[in-house]
Formats: structure tokens, C-alpha cells, sequence
């Protein structure tokens, strides 16, 4: 194998690596975008009196139910949500905790 070989093979190593890092960014999610928006269809964050995570399940304690957009939470990626009292249990998957921990973080 001869030097241009070699620089060709490193060129296209380069290019499928950088091809991956866009696409790997492209599919990252905005969670910040993503929790604000959660935040509004919870009714604000004034609404929200107490978050907790189970496994994939993201279970909030609510002042007013009636102020929650479930049609909206659902086009977030919810999988399925659960009122129970003033309170709901979405199901979000492996992002529950990390949605957690930034509504934490707005409080």
C-alpha cells in the first residue's frame, strides 16, 4: 500500500467520522426546549408541587390538574399518562429522570 492509499483511507475515516457527529447532534434531544414545554403543559411551574422518577415512569404532584395539556405532553414522547387525584404519572422511558432533574433545577 502506497502513501495515496493510505491518505485516501484516513480522508474517508475522517469524513464518516464527522458524518456521524452530525447526525449523533441532529438526534440529540433539546431538553431544555423539551422541559420548558413540559413545565407550560403542567400549568407552569407555580403548578408543580413535587416531582418524583421511577424506573421510566415521571410522577408529578400538581396544585390544579385541570390546568394540564395532556394532548401536549403526549406530542413531547409521552407513552402514556396516569391521573390519579392531583396527581399524574407519565411514562417517558429513559428520559424520565433526566427531565426530572431539570425541572428540579427550574424550581
Amino acid at each position: 500500500m502506497d502513501l495515496t492509499h493510505i491518505l485516501q483511507y484516513l480522508v474517508i475515516a475522517v469524513v464518516l467520522i464527522i458524518i456521524s457527529l452530525v447526525i449523533v447532534k441532529l438526534n440529540h434531544k433539546n431538553f431544555n426546549l423539551e422541559v420548558n414545554k413540559l413545565v407550560g403543559y403542567l400549568g407552569g411551574k407555580d403548578n408543580i408541587l413535587d416531582t418524583e422518577v421511577n424506573m421510566s415512569r415521571f410522577k408529578v404532584t400538581l396544585k390544579d390538574v385541570t390546568k394540564v395539556d395532556k394532548d401536549g405532553i403526549q406530542k413531547l414522547g409521552a407513552k402514556g399518562i396516569v391521573e390519579i387525584d392531583n396527581q399524574l404519572k407519565i411514562i417517558f422511558g429513559p428520559d424520565a429522570r433526566t427531565l426530572k432533574k431539570y425541572i428540579s433545577e427550574l424550581k
